[in-house]
Formats: C-alpha cells, structure tokens, sequence
C-alpha cells in the first residue's frame, strides 16, 4: 500500500454552541480548547470538575482536503485508516456516513475510493459524549461494576479506564482523534500482518529466521478478508535483512524460505549486555515484480521466556533470557498523561531513560491504560528494557455479548501485530488484577461474570495468541498462579500484589514476613516536589487538608495515612516543605525495605515491580517520578537498591520488635546480618566492612571481610550481634568495595529515626563546575541537594555522610541555589 499526501485543515466545535475553533490531529477536545482558551487549565486547582462537565457535551470535528482524483486513478482501492478514535463517535465523508467507532484501542479503516471526488472532500466525524453513555449503560446494567475511583459504568467502554478517574488520576474523560490519520492506495493486495519468527540451535550459535505473512487480495476481499501467503497464493515475498552495524545480510531473498544468522548479536536486557537491532524489511510483490506492499521492523535476535517449574517452595516465576535467569528489576508504567496531545517520544524517551539511569532491566505496562506507542516499544528495544505488557482490561467486571467479545478480539490481533516484533516485548498477561477479584466476588462477580471471566482470558485470548504471537509467553492475569481461580495471590507462585505494606498500615518490616517469587505491585505514597505543588496550587491551600490539595490525593484518606506512618518515624514537621520531604523519604524507605529483602533472596524471589513510575497529571501518589519529571528520593534509591551488585544490612532493632516507648521494658536484640547481591553475569571479589559509629560518626568498632560472589546470586554474611550499641545513640555503616571503589553501601539504625540522637551535621556545600560537594561534621541521613527550581538529576541524592564528604555529578539541570537538608532538619 502507498500512503498519499494527505493533510486535512481541521476545525471542531461544541454542537449547540455555534463556534469553531481550530483543531489539531493527532489531538484532543481538551488540548483544543485548552489551546484556543476556551477552557482553563484542568489540572490547576479544581478546574478537573468544570472539565469533566463539559465532557456531557458531543463534539463535531470537520476536516477537508484537496484530492486530484489522478493521484488514485491507478488504484484498486482507497482506506482511509484512523489509528485511533477516542472514543465513540459517527464517521462520514462528503455526507455520507461511513461508521460508528466505540474502541479508542482499535484501528477504524473503511473504504472510500468510490466516495471520494476531485477538489475538496469533507471528513466530519461527530463524537457523542462518553460520561452520557456511561451513565446509561450503567443504568441498564448495574451488575457491572469496577473499581469505586472511577466513574461507573466505566467498563462499559472500550477507553483507556484510567480517564474515568483513579487512586491517582482524574476524572478527566477526554475525546478525539488521538492518532494519526491516513489515506492509503491499494493494489491488489496488501499485508494484514507480517510475523517473524525466531529459532535457536542449542548453543545459540546460530538463528533461523521465518516470516510468516498474513495479506488482503483485493479481488477476493468480501470472501476472504485475509489469507495466510504461501507459494500458492500467487505473490511473491522477499526479505532483506540489515545487522546492527548496517551491513546487509540478506537483501530481497526469499520470504517462503527460512533465512540463517551465524553468530548472531544478541539481545540483552539492561545491565547484562548490548542492545543489538537487526532490521528486517518485508516486501509484497505481484508476479510481474511490482511492489504492492512493505513493512520495516527492527528486531533483536534473544530467546525470551518464563520459567513457572515447580520447585521446593511452590513453583517459581523467572524471566529468562538466552538461557539465563535474570532478577526483574522495575517499576508500573501508567499513561503519560490525561491529555494525550501533550505526550510525545521525547517526554517518553526522557522518562525510559530516568528507569535506565536507575538500573531498571524491566517494566510492566498497566492494564487500565493504554497500549503505548510505537515509540515506546522502540526505545524500550533500545534501552534493553524488558517489557510486561497488559491487555487493556482492570480492576472491573466485564459482560461478555456478541459484539463486545468481537470488539475486543480485533482490539488484541491489531495491538499484537503491531507489537509482536519488538525484542523488549516480554510477556502479555491478561488483565490486571481481575483473577483476585472476580474470584472473591468484588464488585458483584457472581456465576455469569465468574464464566465469562473464564471464556475471556483463558480460552479466548490465549487461542487467539497461539494464532498471533505462538512465540510470545501468556499470563491469565496478575496476581495469578495461572489460572482457574487457584489462590491467584499465592506468595509462592506465580507473581504477587502486595499492599499490606500501604493499605493494610503493615510497618515496613511485614516485607520479610515473605519470600514472594516475583513482586509485580507494591508501593508507597509521597507528595511530589513542593515546585510541582506550586503548579497547581495558591499560597493558600498549601496544606495537607485544604480542598485543593484532597483533590490532587485520589487515594482515599491518604495523606493522613503519609501523616499516620511519618508519625511512626519522623518528628513533626515544621512546614509543608519539610513534610514533603519526610514524605519522599518514608516512600523510598519503604520500597528499599521490600526490594532489599526479596534481593537477598534471590533464587526464590525473581521479581520486584514496584507500583509506581510515573503520574498522569501532577498529585501525590505512588510515583518515583512526578508529572513533570522530578525525580523523587524514591528513584535515587532505585538507583542505588536496583544496582547491579548490592550490599544490604538485614537488621535487628526495634523497627523489627517493638516502637512503643512505653512498654514494659525488655531486652532490645540489636544486630547486623550482611549481603551481597550480584546480578551480572561476572563474579565479584571485594571487601564488606561495617563500622559501629556513634552519632557523630566516630568508629566505635569495625569489622572487614573478603568476599567473592558468583554471577547471579546472593551470598549471606555471619550475624553479628551488637549488645553493646546504644539504641539511639549508635549505628552501623557498611559498604562494599572491590579495587579501591566503594560499589553499594548504606547505614542502619536501631531505633526510628526520630528517636535517634542526631547532631546537626552543619551540612556544608560548594559547586565546581558540573561536581557539587557535600560535607557533614556529623552523621548525616539522607542528604538531598536541590535547586532552586527543584530539577536537578544527580548522580547520587538522598545519600548518607558518615561526618565525611561525596561529590556528585550534575546529569541535568542548573546549579542555581543550591540548598541542602538532611534528616536532622526534620522538626
């Protein structure tokens, strides 16, 4: 197929208001009327609600081009293709109607050759409002129900859930032609699908490569919408294929033959090896030789699976790549945005990049979203991060009627087409969360949603991928043990969403109550940076418990739950300021509780996710990066408890025994156990010391030991017992090196925080160049720098001095009034 030049002027309008405003596609009513100011920012104050009215409203875009009917003469037909309609809306050009859309997750493609004229035609395409339809669907249907933070009836329609509101998102419900438009020529014939399939030999030595190609033949398209292509059919298909470097390796060979690599670079995720991408271009040709189609995919040659084998403990959850076990190391991925004009692949190749920066291998792509961009997919095969990806179903019941299971059918076998090539591709997985609920009965799940639950992600999908992606591992669900209701949140199998820790207001220490084989959820709540709630915000709500800040907390109750759990271990703060920074580091505290933990079990542990990367709009939430990219204490300590080689301290202390200062009094047991953890594929030869230090940071004792560490294990230091150390006077420093560098280290405490002793470090700081330098007379505990406008990126924050001083790199930003705080500030 052959795209024509096609750019229509746009224009939409609010029907019944009688004016236009000019329209962008790709875009958005909001972005739109953002744009020409006819509404105010929804994300500042409670403007969400006056946005979320106006989504009552339908909505007219028209758009017209110039066409000289000569440019298609020679064509058999002509489609115009929508990549992406949000969401219901009537399509029609030059008056005449062509479709109804309700699925922002599909391609709307309708053939318009014989509607099309020369000079000017017109595209109107009318959007009918999606709280309206909801709302009745609801009505009609009041059994289908989901999750109580979004609006009801949200299942109902095949949209990006998270638009309806989260428990951390808005209710900002927006519609539009959300991805781009095209008018193609076809002749002939042309690919419907274009799959290529990877084989190994044993020792990896050597790839064969196989496409399989799935093609509309024009002359028999309402008898055969597609066929499988052979040698039979009657066209050619040839294959050339580029190395990493640019060399050809095969150019138009036969695509009905398989085509071998020797020696093949291979894929690697992160911090394992390079990211090599083979291109691979696949051409459709009639038998004269004319080309009548083509399709260019970059791949990288790996053999990605899951190990589930039974073992001593249950049956393990791995991710497996060219053979080696590797420790998931990432985040929750959610829509970039409530307005989707306003993401690009810059902002998400900024964003993938911060995950890299902090050592992530991987990245699970949640299912009340969207399915990302091609660009996404690109960057993660670039970066070397794996990819778990969602269907677009959650936390909601769903009726399984003819013409909702044949909706969604062809949303999944466009979106694994599009996707099924790419070398970051991981996993598809059914749903989130809906094994778990369905199975207790949330939301009204009785026999029939019980059943169709089972059709959908049990026998459906998984028939449909052995068809569309056989390569490809399937998971029913997460949490989920594989199916059939069988305790889908088993800590031993299968992977586990843990939110005991949060909203069950376990301590931190509940994490090493488990050994969980592969932690895809768990989180902590902090507010963003105080220069992000100043973007939202006046002087005057600038308080935990004013209106505006409640609205930009969508998890019920959650900041008192933040004040609840800073209450267990900080002093009370003395400004909005100095909370939010208590915030970020009981967040980050929490997550390298966990993380640490199920690191040092590794080999029974294979996984740990944390729930959340990023925000769709600026609130406080789970994230470790917020809406405009600041880097929260959380993701500097991904950066250090994801390294690639990890010392951690599993301590004995009253966070683990007992916080009340009132109990009857009984003896503390105060000790250290160490371990290093090593995810590469080389072994680790280096010293672990640790030093008993009192408040000052004075050396009351230390102990050093060599060590080695094989590739892609854990290994456990002796105990030691600390009798002797004083409870809220003393604690312990540790660090591991190998050649002279420190490569992890960290310090423990054996009280909270806000019992300790702390003296004021007077923290010093000098900027030379892109080095800034920070210095401390006494123990100082978590040290954050921050600028002026809060948007530095460093090398290292949030980092501990022992009455010592660390330089760090300025990655991004301006060292423009620097400041400097450490855990002695909070008061």
């Amino acid at each position: 197929m052959e795209k024509i030049n096609f750019n229509p002027v746009w224009k939409m309008s609010i029907r019944g208001e009688g004016k236009e405003y000019p329209a962008t596609v790709p875009g958005s009513v909001y972005n739109d009327l953002l744009r020409s100011g006819r509404i105010e920012d929804p994300y500042y104050r409670d403007n969400e609600d006056a946005a979320l009215k106006l989504m009552d409203n339908e909505f007219e875009y028209v758009g017209t081009f110039n066409l000289n009917q000569t440019d298609i003469a020679d064509a058999d037909e002509v489609l115009l293709r929508f990549n992406g309609i949000d969401t219901l809306a009537d399509i029609s050009l030059n008056g005449q109607m062509l479709g109804s859309a309700d699925n922002m997750h599909r391609i709307w493609e309708y053939r318009i050759k014989e509607i099309l004229t020369g000079g000017e035609n017109e595209i109107k395409i009318v959007f009918h409002s999606p709280t309206k339809y909801i709302a009745e669907e609801f009505e009609k249907d009041p059994a289908i129900l989901g999750t109580e933070d979004a609006m009801r009836g949200f299942p109902k329609i095949r949209k990006g859930h998270y638009m309806f509101g989260w428990d951390w998102g808005p209710r900002l419900p927006d519609a539009g032609i959300w991805k781009n438009v095209e008018l193609l020529k076809v002749k002939k014939a042309g690919f419907t699908s274009t799959y290529i399939h990877q084989e190994f030999n044993k020792d990896m030595s050597r790839v064969s490569i196989r496409v399989r190609c799935k093609a509309f033949i024009e002359e028999f398209i309402t008898e055969k919408p597609e066929i499988i292509l052979n040698k039979d059919s009657g066209f050619d298909i040839k294959v050339s294929v580029t190395d990493p470097k640019g060399s050809v390796i095969f150019e138009n060979a036969d695509g009905y033959s398989d085509l071998t690599i020797d020696n093949p670079e291979l894929w690697w995720p992160n911090g394992f090896g390079e990211h090599p991408l083979y291109t691979v271009k696949i051409g459709l040709f009639d038998k004269e030789g004319n080309l009548l189609d083509s399709s260019t995919k970059r791949i990288g040659l790996r053999k990605l699976e899951i190990s589930t084998a039974k073992d001593e403990y249950g049956a393990e959850f791995a991710q497996v790549v060219n053979g080696v076990k590797f420790f998931a190391m990432g985040a929750d991925y959610i829509p970039e945005d409530n307005m989707l004009p306003l993401c690009d692949a810059d902002r998400t190749r900024k964003l993938l990049s911060d995950c890299v920066a902090a050592n992530f291998n991987s990245i699970r792509v949640w299912g009340g979203g969207l399915y990302p961009d091609d660009y996404f997919f690109d960057i993660c095969d670039e970066l070397g991060l794996v990819v778990w990806q969602d269907f677009m179903f959650a936390c909601a019941n769903y009726r399984l009627t003819r013409h909702f299971e044949e909706n969604i059918l062809t949303e999944l076998k466009e979106q694994i087409r599009r996707l099924s090539h790419h070398a970051s591709l991981g996993l598809w997985c059914g749903n989130n969360e809906m094994e778990m609920f369905v199975d207790q009965g949330t939301w009204g799940a009785k026999f029939e949603i019980k059943s169709d639950y089972v059709k959908m992600y049990e026998y459906l999908f998984p028939r449909l991928l052995e068809e569309e992606d056989p390569d490809r591992f399937y998971w029913p669900a997460s949490p989920s043990t594989g199916g059939g209701f069988d305790y889908p949140n088993d800590p031993n199998r299968g992977d586990v969403h843990y939110w005991e820790v949060w909203h069950g207001n376990k301590p931190f220490t509940e994490y090493r109550q488990f050994y969980f084989r592969y932690l895809s959820e768990f989180g902590f709540q902090s507010f963003p940076s105080m220069k992000t709630i100043e973007k939202f915000t006046l002087p005057e709500d600038r308080n935990v418990f004013s209106y505006i800040m409640e609205k930009h907390q969508r998890n019920a109750a959650a900041n008192g739950k933040i004040m609840n759990y800073m209450e267990q271990t900080f002093l009370y703060p003395n400004s909005l300021d100095t909370l939010v920074y208590a915030s970020q580091l009981l967040q980050a505290e929490a997550i390298r509780y966990g993380v640490e933990h199920f690191r040092r079990n590794r080999g029974r542990c294979m996984g740990t996710v944390y729930w959340q990367l990023n925000d769709c709009w600026p609130v406080a939430s789970w994230a470790s990066i917020d809406y405009y990219g600041r880097w929260k204490a959380l993701h500097y300590f991904a950066k250090r408890f994801f390294a690639p080689v990890m010392v951690s301290c599993e301590e004995e202390g009253l966070l683990t025994q007992s916080l009340n200062v009132n109990a009857e009094p009984f003896d503390v047991k105060k000790s250290i156990k160490l371990n290093v953890t090593n995810e590469t594929m080389e072994k680790k030869t280096g010293v672990v010391s640790w030093q008993l230090r009192d408040a000052s940071g004075n050396i009351l004792k230390e102990k050093e030991e060599t060590i080695s560490v094989d590739p892609l294990s854990a290994v456990w230091l002796e105990k030691t017992d600390m009798p002797d150390a004083k409870l809220y006077e003393n604690y312990v420093s540790f660090k591991f090196t190998s050649e002279g560098e420190t490569v992890s280290c960290g310090t423990v405490l054996f009280c909270a925080p806000k019992h300790f002793r702390f003296r004021d470090p007077e923290l010093k700081v000098s900027v030379n160049g892109d080095e800034i330098t920070v210095s401390a007379s006494a123990y100082a505990k978590s040290v954050e720098i921050r600028n002026e406008n809060d948007d530095l990126v460093l090398s290292d924050n949030f980092f501990d001095l022992n009455a010592d001083s660390k330089t760090v790199k300025i990655i991004s930003g301006k060292a423009d009034g620097i400041t400097v705080r450490s855990v002695y500030d909070i008061r």
